[in-house]
């Protein structure tokens, strides 16, 4: 995209074509009401809400913009098909959009993407392509296969309709919570960001926009800091949603004119906070899609109205259980811990009598006769891992198993 087709995007009346694009999204899309939350409210002192857009039907809302694209498109572009490179939510938000519309869709996706997402695309009647082995090999097949037979190309964020589609939902906030001070939104390529900011400040040019990026993939962040579009090396974070190498030509330049800030936040914060949306709000969340709530801790302040963005809950149970697992261990919810005990009767009970009597719940225990520091010191390795109510209750625990004068070497 050059200067002059970004400068012509930039002028346009962008209300007017995110109020058409919510008509489009009619037929299809669940607006999703603002939560209120007890527990963020009261743990950061401000009032926060949650948007809810994990309950989509795909399950993210990468649908608003791949449908409003699609609903945009002339008879000739639909009858030539569309296709698009995804390896997730931007794929089944196509492959979703594409059927509604009686459209043929291609859908490139890596040669690693799971399988449960392959056949989740496929059930809405795309055509599923397995090429290349990262992303950017799939991009550039799917580029090649549009040119060869004349397919349109769905961008997953940096195309005009696709960020209108995505600034529905600031259109869905700001009429639902007028006075809201502040929205804190996942980056990746910059699509989502782009729809609420160019949505919100049109309709309340106060209102702050911030953008949430992962320390492992900080390519917008460090765009914007350095005043032009930066790709990244290499990318380490888990949320494979916002896993972007390189923002958009026009989602830069949106964020850049329109965003507020941009803030990171770290894979601790942001498995705790999946687990904390899971634990207080019954709601499921995907690693990308809680990435606003992890900001909390640097962002929140007194009194002010904040809103956070769930961007998506598509997440397979097995990651999900590891997730559950780690955030436990960072609130403090779940210790591992070693001790050695004299070999002889009695001293695997009275650790368990003391473990009871501070309310500890044992999850696992290996009492191993034959492992120990110090193999010729007549000496038994116990390691237990307990559930706890959180640091404070740990400390009483190894406090009250160091006063009974057992030495304990804490795993995690």
């Amino acid at each position: 995209m050059n200067t002059e087709q970004i400068n012509y995007y930039l002028g346009l009346n962008h209300k007017e074509n995110i109020l058409k694009a919510r008509e489009n999204l009619k037929p299809i899309i669940k607006q999703t009401s603002l939560i209120y939350s007890e527990y963020f409210s009261s743990e950061y002192g401000a009032n926060i809400y949650i948007k809810p857009e994990n309950l989509q039907k795909t399950g993210s809302f990468k649908l608003r913009g791949a449908f409003n694209k699609i609903a945009s498109l002339s008879d000739e572009e639909r009858k030539r098909g569309i296709i698009c490179s995804s390896a997730g939510n931007h794929a089944q938000g196509v492959a979703l959009s594409a059927h509604e519309k009686g459209i043929h869709a291609v859908i490139v996706m890596p040669n690693v993407t799971p399988l449960i997402k392959v056949d989740a695309t496929k059930e809405y009647g795309a055509e599923v392509i397995l090429h290349g082995d990262v992303y950017d090999e799939s991009y550039r097949y799917a580029m090649k296969l549009s040119e060869e037979k004349g397919y349109t190309f769905v961008h997953a964020f940096d195309d005009y309709d696709v960020i209108c589609g995505q600034g529905t939902i600031g259109l869905e906030i700001l009429e639902e919570l007028e006075n809201v001070d502040e929205i804190l939104v996942p980056i990746g390529g910059g699509g989502l960001i782009s729809g609420i900011a160019l949505a919100a400040k049109a309709l309340k040019p106060s209102v702050k926009i911030i953008g949430v990026v992962p320390v492992g993939a900080m390519a917008m962040k460090i765009s914007v800091e350095e005043g032009q579009i930066t790709r990244l090396a290499s990318i380490r974070t888990s949320a494979d949603g916002v896993a972007v190498k390189q923002p958009g030509e026009l989602t830069f330049a949106i964020v850049k004119e329109y965003v507020d800030d941009i803030i990171t936040v770290t894979e601790k914060d942001i498995m705790e906070a999946v687990l904390l949306i899971i634990e207080k709000h019954k709601l499921v969340s995907e690693l990308s899609g809680a990435i606003p709530l992890a900001a909390l801790k640097k962002r929140a302040k007194p009194n002010k109205n904040i809103v956070c963005l769930i961007s998506g809950g598509n997440i397979d149970v097995v990651t999900m259980s590891s997730i559950i697992n780690q955030g436990m261990i960072t609130r403090g919810r779940i210790m591992c811990f070693s001790v050695e005990l004299p070999d002889k009767p009695g001293q695997l009970v009275k650790v368990a009598q003391i473990l009871a009597d501070c309310g500890a719940n044992v999850i696992e225990l290996e009492h191993n006769q034959f492992k120990a520091i110090d193999r010729y010191s007549n000496k038994v390795l116990l390691e237990v891992t307990v559930e706890t109510n959180g640091d404070e209750h740990i400390k009483q625990i190894i406090s009250e198993l160091e006063d009974h004068n057992f030495s304990i070497n804490r795993v995690y």
